[in-house]
């Protein structure tokens, strides 16, 4: 999509959302029950009506544009989480420089894992933090600047920053450069709306806001892997980076010696590359879709057309065509447009084309015509009921135990096995399971990728029979029995015959919190669309979630991170699991009943 070939017209920042495609599905799915209940209407027409609704991957327009903003929203989950499988090491080779980059658990640091499990807790929560802060003057940026500016503003911090957070070696300039990162990632909801007004047919608007949360999850899975893969590469790739290595070109006798400096810099810096890919293809080859902005000449996208063409010359091609198509249509948009063969002067052409510029011209210098219906929105406040304020705050006490969980469990993973055999009783004990980077990773992806495929294939079944609501309750009993049960995987033997019941037991926790948090996490948006009284209200309804979200994402690390440090201190490595994450999951589940409840009783009265 062109620069001045967006068909959009001046809208609101927040006018097209996920609620206004599943409206648009829900009105195609009642036109097709109507048509198969009317005598008038054979089997045939039904069937074909059922085939055009019918929308797949392939049927998007824009599909470059779309491509383009997926990479960029791989931004997120590798400058957040990329990060989570080797923190234990990282904040512990930072807190002790003589203890180097080993991921040996050496008993005599034992008790450095308090003080790893609260620095590293205050280096988590920096990251949403910043997002928080930052995300209204983001959209701000946006709706002044453009989206595609805020977007390449954003990439370029995320580079620097990431290429720089492997290069620290104090926390002071972790905690620094991982807070910059929070900051440039704070544009995620400029991401969403640009996916509105890029792709505007209704029938396509529900596949195309998938797409980003796909993306993510995706992008969540491959960081935490080459996260635990990459990190101290000279211990766990030493066919490349050991002494004998095929990349220690040095003949150094321990390996590739900036790595031994440097052992956590490899990941942030293909994070830093893949960004880089990221932001080039943003520079070139995105185009504007701000009214008003999308017009003006972008000397990006002239760069990006030019090497096109360059390729497309040095190319052979294996058809002619008799003239390129134009890049604009104000009905299909540009993705729909085909080529054609047919010959046309090219006087007529510039003439079509003229007139299609002054048309996008005199409809750009309209103003919005949203007063017809300002004076009919409500307030925030207007729209708290019991049913809004019950969803809004169920979507703010998932990630406060969720994201605490995702920051804890690596730590209490990497932190050394008490195996002295003292344990007191069923409360009275300490001790993790000293697991390395690489093996953390491995076992956090492989059940993220399992996570993305329930998503996408058990969670409509689920929800198709126990409903929104239902699924949700499930999940809220799920989350407290892992976190009751996941401390005693301690208890469990490191080696002999019985060994295999740690990995056994291993699984069972973490399948459990992915199969709760899959089932969790699509719920509580659906049932916060789904609370709020005036549609036109929704847009602020999950800006205010989001926000509440972003503040929850930062407590939860940072408060487990401190209840955990407290448990290893007293000898209590279960202290954070049953007094901190039990409790708030099931603060969480009976607030979800008895709000539920009174907003039943509520609709009755009414």
């Amino acid at each position: 999509m062109g620069r001045d070939d967006d068909p959009t017209t001046p809208r609101d920042n927040a006018s097209i959302t996920c609620s206004e495609a599943s409206d648009n599905t829900e009105d195609e799915r009642q036109s097709t029950l109507l048509l198969s209940s009317s005598p008038l209407v054979n089997d045939g027409d039904v069937a074909r009506l059922k085939q055009r609704t019918k929308v797949g991957w392939l049927d998007l327009p824009n599909k470059d544009q779309l491509f383009i903003l997926a990479m960029c929203r791989l931004s997120e989950p590798l400058s957040n989480v990329c990060l989570l499988p080797y923190i234990f090491f990282l904040v512990r080779s930072v807190l002790l420089p003589e203890q180097g980059s080993a991921e040996t658990p050496d008993k005599s640091y034992e008790n450095i894992a308090a003080d790893v499990s609260t620095y590293s807790g205050l280096l988590v929560a920096s990251f949403p933090l910043a997002q928080f802060v930052v995300s209204l003057p983001w959209g701000r940026l946006s709706d002044s600047h453009g989206r595609k500016f805020s977007i390449v503003i954003g990439l370029a911090i995320s580079v620097m920053a990431n290429a720089a957070f492997g290069f620290s070696r104090s926390f002071g300039a972790l905690f620094f450069w991982r807070t910059l990162a929070g900051l440039a990632n704070g544009n995620v909801g400029i991401m969403r709306t640009m996916t509105a007004e890029i792709v505007q047919e209704p029938r396509f608007l529900t596949k195309a806001f998938l797409l980003l949360p796909l993306v993510f999850n995706t992008g969540m899975v491959v960081s935490l892997a080459f996260g635990g893969l990459l990190a101290d590469p000279v211990v766990n790739l030493p066919w490349l980076f050991g002494p004998d290595g095929a990349l220690n070109w040095s003949g150094d006798s321990k390996g590739v010696p900036w790595l031994l400096r440097h052992p956590y810099a490899l990941p942030a810096l293909v994070n830093a590359g893949m960004l880089s890919f990221a932001l080039l293809l943003a520079v070139f080859w995105l185009y504007e879709t701000l009214p008003g902005k999308k017009i003006e000449r972008d000397v990006g996208v002239l760069a990006g057309q030019a090497v096109g063409r360059y390729l497309r010359r040095i190319i052979p091609k294996r058809q002619s065509q008799a003239y390129m198509p134009l890049r604009f249509n104000e009905d299909s948009g540009p993705e729909q447009l085909q080529p054609h063969h047919q010959s046309r002067s090219s006087v007529e052409l510039e003439e079509i084309k003229e007139s299609v510029r002054e048309t996008v011209s005199a409809v750009e210098r309209q103003p919005p015509t949203h007063h017809a219906v300002a004076d009919k929105r409500g307030t925030l406040r207007s729209i708290l009921t019991w049913r809004t304020t019950g969803a809004l705050v169920s979507f703010a006490l998932l990630p406060l135990h969720n994201s605490a969980f995702m920051h804890i469990f690596p730590v209490y993973l990497s932190t050394p096995h008490d195996d002295v055999g003292s344990h007191g009783n069923f409360l009275a004990f300490t001790g993790g399971l000293g697991l390395r980077s690489a093996t953390i990773g491995i076992w956090l992806s492989v059940f993220g990728t399992c996570g993305i495929l329930l998503q996408l294939f058990i969670y409509p079944r689920m929800q198709t029979r126990l409903g929104t609501l239902g699924v949700f309750r499930v999940s809220l009993i799920l989350f407290p029995l892992v976190y009751l049960l996941a401390p005693y995987l301690s208890l469990l033997p490191e080696t002999g015959h019985f060994s295999i019941l740690r990995w056994v037991g291993l699984g069972i926790i973490v399948w459990g919190q992915i199969m709760a948090r899959t089932m969790a996490i699509p719920s509580t948006v659906i049932l916060l669309t789904e609370s709020v009284p005036d549609r036109r209200l929704l847009g602020t309804l999950h800006g205010a979630g989001n926000m509440l979200a972003s503040l929850a994402r930062a407590v939860g690390p940072a408060v487990g991170g401190a209840v955990y440090a407290f448990g290893v201190r007293e000898g209590i490595v279960g202290a954070v699991w049953w007094f901190y994450l039990v409790i708030v999951a099931l603060v969480a589940a009976g607030w979800c009943f008895a709000a539920q409840g009174v907003s039943e009783d509520e609709s009755h009265e009414t």
